[in-house]
C-alpha cells in the first residue's frame, strides 16, 4: 500500500514512519510513505499557503490551490483521498479495517490553522476523519495515528497472522483482557493461576470474563453497541 502525506510539516510525520512496525512495512514491502508539502505548490513570491478567512473571523484558513496542486501531483484512479479534520467521521478500529482493504493508495490531507478551504472538502476529499473529539495543532498528528493504525493490520507487518490482531481491544467490540508476562510474582503481585495452568479452555473463558468485565468498567458504551448489532441481526 502506498500512503502520501500532504503537509505543511513533513519532518514530524517522516521521523514517526521511520521507525519501529512502520519501518518493517517499508523494509518488507507492505507499505510506502511518501510526503508533498503544499507549500512548494504555492506560487506568490511568499509561498503562501493560508490567508484569512471570508467574513471576517479568528486565525487563517489553508487556501485551496497549493492542495488542489500538491493532491493532484500524487493522485492516481486508485486513490483514496482523506481530510483529518475535528469535523470528520470519528476514526475507529473498523475504519482501520476498512482502510487497509481498501486498495493501493490513501492520500492524507493533514489541516492547519483554522483549518482547509471548504472547497478541498467539496472538490478533492473522499472522506474526513476525526481521532475524537479535541483540537490539535496540525492534522500531521492525527494522520501519523491513522496510518499507524491502518499499516499494523496489512498481512506480514506484525507477524502471526490474523491472530496478531483479531483479540485486540475493540477488535471483538470489546477491550482487551488483561495481559501478563514473567515473572509470575512481583513485589507481592501474582499472575492469576488460571494463567498459570495449562488449561487452555479455562484460560480462554477467563480472558473472556475478563473483557467484559473491564469493558463493562471502562466503556459501558462499547457493550450497549454490540447488544444493539446483536439485536439488529435477529
Amino acid at each position: 500500500m502506498k500512503i502520501d502525506l500532504i503537509t505543511l510539516f513533513p519532518e514530524m510525520a517522516e521521523g514517526f514512519l521511520n521507525h519501529s512496525m512502520m519501518k518493517r512495512a517499508v523494509a518488507g514491502g507492505q507499505a510506502s510513505f511518501g510526503w508533498v508539502n503544499p507549500r512548494d505548490f504555492a506560487t506568490d513570491k511568499h509561498r503562501m499557503t493560508d490567508d484569512r478567512p471570508f467574513g471576517g473571523g479568528p486565525g487563517m484558513v489553508m487556501k485551496p490551490e497549493p492542495l488542489f496542486t500538491a493532491v493532484e501531483s500524487v493522485r492516481t484512479a486508485n486513490s483514496r483521498v482523506i481530510l483529518l479534520s475535528p469535523s470528520g467521521a470519528v476514526f475507529k478500529q473498523a475504519t482501520a479495517e476498512r482502510l487497509s482493504l481498501a486498495g493501493e493508495h490513501l492520500i492524507f490531507i493533514c489541516g492547519h490553522y483554522e483549518g482547509v478551504d471548504e472547497r478541498v472538502c467539496e472538490g478533492l476529499v473522499d472522506e474526513e476523519l476525526s481521532i475524537g473529539d479535541y483540537v490539535l495543532t496540525n492534522g500531521a498528528l492525527a494522520a501519523v495515528v491513522v496510518v499507524d493504525a491502518i499499516v499494523r493490520l496489512l498481512p506480514g507487518v506484525l507477524g502471526g497472522g490474523e491472530e496478531a490482531t483479531g483479540n485486540e481491544s475493540f477488535s471483538t467490540g470489546l477491550l482487551d483482557y488483561p495481559q501478563y508476562t514473567r515473572p509470575p510474582e512481583f513485589r507481592g503481585m501474582k499472575v492469576p493461576d488460571v494463567l498459570l495452568s495449562g488449561d487452555h479452555g479455562a484460560i480462554e473463558q477467563w480472558r473472556q470474563e475478563q473483557a467484559i468485565a473491564r469493558t463493562q468498567a471502562r466503556r459501558e458504551d462499547l457493550l450497549k453497541l454490540n447488544r444493539e448489532k446483536d439485536e439488529n441481526n435477529t
